[in-house]
C-alpha cells in the first residue's frame, strides 16, 4: 500500500497545485491487471491495485475542469526482469519460478520497451485507460461481464499453484531460490530482460 497507492496519492498532490496553476497536465498511473481482477494467489498485490485503479478512475472525473488528463494504465505481465529480485515466501522455489516462467513466456508476457512505448502514446492522446496484452484485456472484459464465472476460474488457477506450506516465516529472492525451472530455456527472455534493465547484481 505504501508504494502502490499512497506513493501516487502522496505524488499526484505535490504536482497538482502547479498543473492548477497552468490550467493543464498528464498524470499517468501505472496500476496493474491485479488492480481490475482480484487475484487470490496475490491478493495484498491485488488490493493494493484496486486501490490505485480507484483513485486513477476518481482523479480523472474529479480533475476535467481543471484541464489535467489522468490515464489509469492496466498492464498483464511484462518482462522487466523484477522476479530475480521479486521477494517469495513459503515454497519460495516453486514460487519463484511460476512467477519467472509466466513474465518469461511470448504468449503471456510482453517487453517493457513496447510497454513503455504504449504507455507515452496513450499519455499524449491524453486516453483515460490503457490495458497492456491481450489476455489482460480478455480478463477485464471477461470479468466485466461474468465477475462470478471469473473468480470461480482463478480458484481453480489458485489450487494449481504452490500451496502455502512450507517456511512461512522464511523471505528469499527470486536469485535464492532457482531451480531446474527458474533460469532455464524457458525464462531466457526475461533473463535478458534483467541484463537490459539493469537487475542483475554483480554478486550474484
Amino acid at each position: 500500500m505504501n508504494v502502490h497507492f499512497w506513493g501516487s496519492l502522496h505524488t499526484t498532490m505535490a504536482v497538482l497545485p502547479g498543473m492548477r496553476r497552468r490550467a493543464g497536465g498528464r498524470i499517468v498511473n501505472i496500476s496493474s491487471i491485479g488492480g481490475e481482477v482480484s487475484v487470490p494467489h496475490m491478493l495484498p498485490y491485488s488490493v493494493s491495485k484496486f486501490a490505485l485503479t480507484g483513485l486513477s478512475q476518481g482523479l480523472r472525473g474529479a480533475l476535467r475542469k481543471d484541464g489535467i488528463k489522468v490515464t489509469t494504465v492496466i498492464p498483464g505481465l511484462m518482462r522487466t526482469g523484477s522476479p530475480r529480485n521479486a521477494l517469495f515466501k513459503g515454497k519460495s522455489r516453486l514460487e519463484s519460478a511460476w512467477f519467472a516462467i509466466s513474465n518469461a513466456l511470448p504468449v503471456t508476457s510482453v517487453g517493457a520497451e513496447y510497454a513503455a512505448r504504449q504507455i507515452v502514446s496513450a499519455c499524449r492522446r491524453g486516453d483515460s485507460e490503457l490495458v497492456i496484452t491481450l489476455q489482460a484485456l480478455a480478463a477485464a472484459r471477461l470479468h466485466g461481464i461474468v465477475p462470478g464465472l471469473m473468480a470461480d476460474m482463478l480458484g481453480i488457477v489458485d489450487r494449481l499453484l504452490p500451496s502455502p506450506d512450507g517456511d512461512a516465516g522464511s523471505v528469499a529472492r527470486g536469485w535464492q531460490s532457482q531451480s531446474a525451472l527458474a533460469p532455464s530455456l524457458l525464462t531466457a527472455l526475461d533473463e535478458k530482460a534483467a541484463r537490459d534493465n539493469n537487475q542483475l547484481d554483480p554478486k550474484h
